[in-house]
């Protein structure tokens, strides 16, 4: 008998990133994984965001597209079938809007405290997944090698082009956390993490680097996958939010801030 998939939870938090946020959204519905939930919060997008939400929701719904597949030789005709362009099993759409302006970590909170999953990650709604990250990351926490896995990425311009591809270091505690901040992008993890050692803290711009450095001090597992499974859009040009001049300088002031944390939780040991 076949096991069922665990449901993995992608919550999408996203403010402004209408013009990328439909690419986003289907590259994780067209993931070759059976069994997953998406939850998108908008964060008051002052953009079309919403106009993107709902036309997506449609076509999930609605739209129905075709391809050649018969030469009927009594007619002449080239007979077409027909299908929906969103195939709907194994996939569940939720889409919460914010009430004001939560800013990005109180976004992130919302959206996984609305999910329901056994595993889970967040998407970065200018960013793209590639068709087998899912199951790939997936993989060793089924086979409870991990509680939480990472890969290798890409990182593309918005002419689509590639400018680099991003690997990373097998895990260490030092390696991923002690030298840099070098996990956690393309990501899967255990949603049970979040009960035991909390939320993103709303204190931090790189909340994702202060949440996995917690998770690795309180002996979460990591594992690197060696493989390209998700694209990271450049921010370059339009330097906004998190990355607009006037939050980077903090960003990387809070990461000096956690790497010297690090550092001081491997002298102790």
């Amino acid at each position: 008998m076949t096991q069922t998939a665990k449901l993995v939870s992608m919550v999408v938090p996203t403010y402004n990133q209408a013009d990328y946020l439909g690419p986003c959204l289907d590259s994780i519905w067209f993931q070759d994984y059976p069994n997953l939930e998406i939850v998108v919060v908008n964060d008051c997008s002052t953009d079309h965001t919403r106009e993107v939400l709902e036309d997506f929701e449609r076509a999930v719904n609605e739209d129905v597209v075709s391809f050649a597949s018969n030469f009927n030789e009594d007619t002449g005709e080239i007979e077409r079938t027909r299908h929906p362009r969103y195939a709907k099993e194994g996939r569940t759409l939720r889409i919460l809007h914010n009430e004001e302006n939560m800013g990005s970590t109180r976004t992130y909170n919302r959206g996984f405290q609305a999910a329901t999953g056994d595993y889970c990650t967040y998407i970065a709604s200018d960013d793209v997944c590639h068709p087998q990250m899912v199951s790939t990351l997936v993989e060793p926490l089924d086979n409870d090698e991990a509680d939480f896995a990472y890969s290798d990425m890409f990182v593309f311009d918005d002419a689509g082009r590639i400018l680099r591809e991003f690997k990373l270091p097998e895990y260490s505690f030092k390696e991923s956390f002690g030298d840099w901040y070098l996990c956690g992008v393309s990501k899967i993890y255990r949603r049970s993490l979040h009960e035991k050692l909390g939320w993103y803290n709303n204190d931090y711009l790189g909340n994702d680097h202060e949440l996995f450095l917690r998770f690795a001090m309180n002996g979460v597992r990591f594992k690197h996958i060696a493989r390209t499974l998700y694209s990271v859009r450049t921010h370059d040009g339009r330097e906004e939010n998190v990355h607009s001049e006037s939050n980077w300088g903090k960003l990387l002031d809070e990461s000096r801030g956690l790497v010297r944390k690090a550092r001081e939780f491997m002298a102790a040991k």
